[in-house]
């Protein structure tokens, strides 16, 4: 496999691979440097490549199995989960000052999630991916998947509720 093949097969979840590791991680830069780290390894792999039956989903496991060590490692000891994925440059500035109040909540609300549902929240509801995959990716039955989804949409729904009627909690 020469560099473009290899490039043209990364390139469509490359982007996933960094949100899943910024999710994880706590910046950008360690982010980066984990994404960059996952492709060292498939490129170091590349003539195994054509045995996996899903490159991406290997890739994500990959991703995250690298951002764990990392999370357990001495030097991430100051490590802590953020995203920013979302920007609305189109609305005014009371909108934009809304919006990023009511993300910063969402946020919060997700870091306060179990990790397992806040990594299966991330893969479903941010990088869309299928049922089958996210078992695939978390070794764990469909089944499970969905009910953890369910619970972690639930609890954020509850103190999202809880927080716009009672005011801040």
């Amino acid at each position: 496999m020469n560099q473009g093949t290899f490039l043209k097969m990364v390139q469509p979840f490359q982007d996933k691979l960094y949100r899943l590791a910024k999710r994880l991680l706590v910046s950008t830069e360690e982010a980066e440097d984990a994404t960059q780290e996952v492709l060292m390894k498939l490129w170091s792999n590349k003539t195994k490549i054509s045995s996996y039956k899903n490159v991406e989903a290997f890739a994500m496991t990959m991703t995250k199995n690298y951002c764990y060590d990392r999370l357990k490692s001495k030097q991430a000891s100051n490590l802590k989960i953020v995203h920013s994925n979302y920007k609305d440059n189109s609305a005014s500035l009371q909108k934009q000052v809304e919006n990023k109040d009511s993300l910063d909540w969402v946020k919060q609300l997700m870091q306060e999630l179990p990790e397992q549902q806040r990594i299966i929240l991330q893969l479903r509801d941010v990088e869309q991916y299928e049922f089958a995959e996210i078992a695939k990716v978390l070794d764990m039955k469909e089944t499970a998947v969905r009910v953890n989804l369910s619970r972690a949409r639930k609890t954020i729904k509850e103190k999202l509720i809880k927080k716009h009627n009672y005011g801040v909690s």
